[in-house]
């Protein structure tokens, strides 16, 4: 199986310890309990409390596994590498809508850190692959759905 990187700000890879971290003490240590209380309510075969919680724990323990994963393959953008030359991870960008001739400020992000109402936006998403690389004042077009969006980049920043 090819490992595939994952990139990430410093922030991003701290809050994805900070979980893993609580899924492996808080959280594992709730699901115990359930599962010692179901097991009190005695026969297993018709125990749905049981087979909840231990559902519960395989899903916690894959969380854990996923997580792990994501945080060995790593890499996280260094700020001070970041330019402002051109758009790339990392980067806040200020876009004009052609269409709806409004202003709206972007943050480039990994994947794993794609947060729709903070405005961080995946490198891998349509917007975001059409404004790699691109510099200020340029037009850059996306596909969508709804058919071809266009935007002018404003500003590029950190």
């Amino acid at each position: 199986m090819e490992e595939i990187e994952v990139i990430l700000t410093q922030e991003g890879y701290n809050n994805l310890e900070k979980e893993v971290e609580y899924l492996r003490t808080e959280k594992r240590a709730e699901i115990a309990e359930r599962i010692k209380v179901a097991l009190g309510f005695g026969d297993l075969s018709e125990n749905s409390e049981y087979d909840e919680a231990k559902t519960a724990q395989t899903e916690n323990e894959n969380k854990i596994a996923e997580l792990e994963n994501k945080l060995r393959h790593a890499k996280i953008i260094d700020e001070k590498e970041i330019d402002t030359k051109t758009v790339q991870i990392g980067n806040k960008v200020t876009l004009h809508d052609v269409e709806f001739d409004e202003d709206i400020d972007y943050t480039i992000v990994g994947s794993t850190e794609v947060n729709l109402a903070e405005n961080k936006i995946s490198n891998e998403s349509p917007l975001g692959k059409a404004l790699l690389g691109a510099t200020k004042n340029a037009v850059v077009n996306v596909e969508a759905p709804a058919g071809i969006m266009q935007y002018k980049i404003l500003s590029i920043g950190i």
